[in-house]
């Protein structure tokens, strides 16, 4: 199923619309830039609950973590009495940095990832919301294109890409997700090993148009193309394909250049990930730039480099789990030793990530 609707219609939820605009002036993404840049300071798995809570509890502290934030700002968040709390802090204290992406398309990289923002005279369409202690700059940084926000897509459920709906749509935008994105964002989420939790999100911040499938998205001589991908980071991810401009906003299936967080706890699975990235493959040519989750912006070969990736870990740790090995003699056979310079640089090193990929085999 595949909805569409255009800016500056209305439509009642549950309507199917396909008004096609009118071709826009492009606006200016930014002032004072400099080389393209500024700166600016449900499917539900068939594994139970408790299943997943002695998962979670196997995999360690470091590497559940090191999957929400990089390794120096996990060791300080874990000495403070609410980590999630310090995580949002330190991670809302990074820079926005603004790259033109083309006439009416922007990157905003920072503070929990990396943000899309589709701007012109039909208002703006953004792409996923950095962390809530980032709301005032982000603010102040969409307020810089000029124009109100109209549409929010989320691409997953995770609170470093749903923080700011609430502010978002209080100021008048529609939050677009699958719905699953809805479901997990409605529920509390316990990770037992840290004691961690997480509340629902409150009502406001909640998406108002869910989708199966697909959606559409027609504005500013731009259209969106939104799909989801089986469970691959999480049950509940979308990417954005924005056709005009041959961008596409991958959410947190792609993580450049870094061994990737499946969240396992939530549906994720590395052959997911690996289908995730096929179907992207399919969306790409030799010229689409491929906005990630989180890393720098990446090309069509660098997404191929991390399929393989993912496809060599994935193989090499079944066979481990296959041949009996436990998770312990997994981690300790190495199997990343070659792979480790190139992908562990990230939020996770070789060992950490051997168990996530064992542990959502």
């Amino acid at each position: 199923m595949e909805r569409r609707v255009a800016i500056g219609c209305d439509r009642k939820p549950g309507e199917s619309t396909a008004l096609a605009l009118p071709s826009i002036a492009p606006g200016t993404y930014c002032s004072a830039t400099r080389d393209g840049r500024s700166t600016v300071s449900g499917t539900v798995t068939s594994r139970t609950r408790r299943e997943w809570l002695r998962m979670m509890a196997a995999m360690g502290a470091g590497a559940l973590v090191d999957g929400f934030v990089p390794r120096e700002l996990a060791r300080a968040a874990t000495s403070r009495q609410d980590p999630v709390a310090a995580f949002r802090a330190r991670l809302g204290a990074i820079p926005i940095q603004i790259r033109s992406l083309g006439e009416n398309l922007a990157l905003l990289a920072g503070p929990g990832g990396n943000v899309v923002v589709l701007h012109g005279s039909d208002g703006l369409v953004v792409v996923d919301t950095f962390v809530a202690p980032a709301w005032p700059k982000f603010q102040e940084s969409l307020k810089g294109f000029g124009a109100p926000v109209k549409f929010v897509i989320d691409t997953h459920w995770h609170f470093d890409h749903t923080d700011n709906n609430a502010p978002l749509r209080a100021d008048g935008a529609t939050l677009v997700a699958h719905e699953n994105t809805k479901l997990r964002m409605s529920q509390p989420h316990h990770l037992a090993v840290l004691e961690l939790d997480f509340p629902p999100s409150p009502a406001a911040a909640l998406p108002q148009r869910v989708f199966k499938d697909g959606y559409t998205l027609e504005a500013n001589g731009e259209r969106l193309a939104v799909t989801h991908v089986p469970p691959a980071h999480t049950d509940t991810d979308v990417v954005v394909r924005f056709e005009k401009a041959n961008v596409l906003h991958a959410g947190d299936v792609f993580f450049n250049g870094r061994y990737p967080f499946i969240d396992g706890s939530t549906g994720g699975r590395i052959d997911g990930m690996i289908a995730a990235a096929d179907r992207l493959l399919g969306l790409a040519d030799s010229e689409t730039r491929i906005v990630p989750g989180h890393g720098p912006l990446a090309t069509k070969a660098d997404l191929a480099k991390y399929r393989d990736m993912l496809s060599k870990a994935a193989e090499r740790v079944r066979s481990l789990k296959a041949s009996g090995k436990s998770l312990e003699e997994s981690i300790a056979a190495k199997p990343f030793a070659d792979l480790d310079a190139d992908w562990g640089k990230g939020t996770f090193n070789g060992d950490s990530f051997v168990k996530v990929v064992y542990l959502t085999l």
